[in-house]
């Protein structure tokens, strides 16, 4: 990830990085099953993304972001530790991009 990105990352709220979180896990889902190569890389950039919000200090004490993120893992290696699936998590994620829009 460039630090352009980084950059960038740092100036969207919350709401708008979690948004862009559940962009990739949703990814995630589609290529779950079908495409390899196109899934890990959903998959490498939605955990990215996830670090880049916890190390943001805006969101410190975010202790939900570290269960969403564990819960996310996961369902990548087939849910059975949570029960988690992608579409479950993309169900998730997908309520802030929703909030970030309004």
């Amino acid at each position: 990830m460039t630090e352009g990105v980084k950059r960038a990352w740092a100036r969207f709220t919350l709401m708008e990085q979690l948004g862009n979180i559940a962009s990739e896990v949703g990814r995630a889902a589609k290529w779950q099953g079908t495409d390899t190569h196109r899934f890990e890389a959903a998959v490498e950039e939605a955990l990215a993304l996830i670090d880049l919000t916890q190390r943001d200090r805006r969101w410190h004490n975010l202790r939900e972001l570290a269960i969403a993120k564990e819960a996310f893992a996961d369902a990548v290696l087939g849910g059975t530790e949570y029960g988690s699936t992608l579409p479950d998590m993309e169900r998730y994620f997908m309520q802030f991009a929703l909030a970030a829009r309004r």
